[in-house]
């Protein structure tokens, strides 16, 4: 199925054909989950004071990225283990990108190795997201793989010191290490066309999906955690960690996880290209702030400085606009495309793209606004409707 017509279609349609386990994964917060809700609630209430004595008829979605200029300012995040929801999910993402004409983050915890991503999608524009480990030398030996692959763009992740708390993983089996239980099993029965197309087919061709970017002497199968304790997520993200990494990348770096515009200042002091705003899609912390309230303050900061990204939330071309109007240059998506690919595999991923950019288009023309600049010189409302 590729001829879904907007978000909702491919969330229905991924629910149908995934494991509840895999589903909830994607779709669900941490703690009560009130991050999700509340970010759905800050994108409805903000709403746009049209123009209409203008010319509309060709708006321009036009942004430089990375010293790129782009027709559209949409990027796909990084997501863990794509490979889950389908197979090769992370090359058929990249192979998708590459057809949309959009750049991909693959993930640290990606189920594909980098190198077999970037071999196998050769036509695509690769970026990285490096999740930074407790061993620092480990973490900069990653980064100098990353470097040889020719990739130009590097996302450090810094919001995330662990694992966050979410109940429903726990209830439906889905953890790291994997836990068997008649639960989980009864779920895979149900949903058999993924369960042999996917795992099925892993078992029969390279064992079961694990994190591939991790060192083969760590690498365990999601059966099995990594008990190196080398390899847990950093909880120290002082300056020393991204000096670091910018002494030791060479390319574009980009710092992802920011909220505040003290720590914007700083890594862009420390040598940073950009940051993303953002509240990790509501699966982190449950009280974080939503993007949208926050990227003033930023955009004030470091705005024609550096580059501001943004993520978190969004379904609609109409929150793209919303989250440029606040104050980002452009944005990353990260589960509409899980969505299309659940769907329809490798050719959803241009459908997924070309839906939310044709709705940008659509609300820039309606609300008057020539360039993606515009949106941010707008006049913006908080609706209590």
């Amino acid at each position: 199925m590729s001829d879904f017509l907007d978000f909702s279609e491919m969330r229905a349609s991924a629910r149908r054909r995934l494991p509840r386990a895999i589903f909830d994964y994607i779709d669900r917060g941490t703690e009560a989950e009130t991050a999700i809700v509340g970010l759905r609630k800050a994108f409805d209430r903000r709403r746009i004071v049209q123009r209409a004595l203008c010319d509309v008829s060709n708006p321009d979605l036009g942004v430089d990225i990375v010293g790129t200029r782009r027709a559209h300012p949409l990027i796909i995040a990084p997501t863990a283990l794509a490979g889950l929801v389908r197979y090769d999910g992370e090359i058929e993402i990249a192979r998708g990108a590459a057809q949309a004409g959009l750049p991909y983050c693959a993930a640290t915890q990606a189920s594909t190795r980098i190198e077999e991503i970037v071999a196998r999608s050769p036509q695509t524009e690769l970026w990285f997201q490096l999740y930074p480990w407790r061993d620092r030398t480990e973490t900069l030996r990653l980064i100098d793989r990353v470097r040889a692959l020719g990739i130009g763009t590097l996302l450090v992740t810094v919001d995330t010191p662990g694992s966050p708390k979410k109940v429903h993983n726990q209830r439906n089996g889905f953890t790291i290490p994997l836990k068997p239980s008649l639960r989980l099993g009864l779920d895979l029965m149900r949903h058999p066309g993924w369960s042999l197309g996917v795992m099925g087919r892993y078992w029969i061709t390279r064992g079961l999906p694990s994190f591939d970017n991790y060192p083969g002497e760590v690498r365990t199968a999601i059966t099995r955690s990594v008990s190196d304790p080398r390899f847990a997520l950093t909880t120290n993200f002082e300056r020393d960690l991204i000096s670091a990494i910018r002494d030791r990348w060479p390319g574009h770096l980009i710092v992802k996880g920011i909220q505040h515009p003290d720590d914007a200042e700083l890594a862009v002091s420390l040598g940073a290209q950009g940051v993303v705003i953002s509240s990790h899609g509501g699966r982190n912390l449950d009280s974080l702030a939503h993007p949208l309230s926050v990227l003033p303050a930023i955009r004030s900061a470091i705005g024609g400085r550096a580059l501001v990204l943004a993520d978190s939330g969004i379904r609609h071309g109409s929150d793209i606009a919303k989250l440029i109007g606040a104050g980002a240059d452009a944005v990353l998506a990260g589960r509409a495309f899980l969505w299309a690919l659940a769907t329809s595999g490798e050719a959803g991923v241009p459908r997924a793209a070309k839906l939310l950019i044709d709705e940008l288009r659509t609300f820039m023309a309606f609300a008057g606004m020539r360039n993606l600049a515009a949106l941010r010189e707008a006049q913006w409302i908080d609706s209590s409707d």
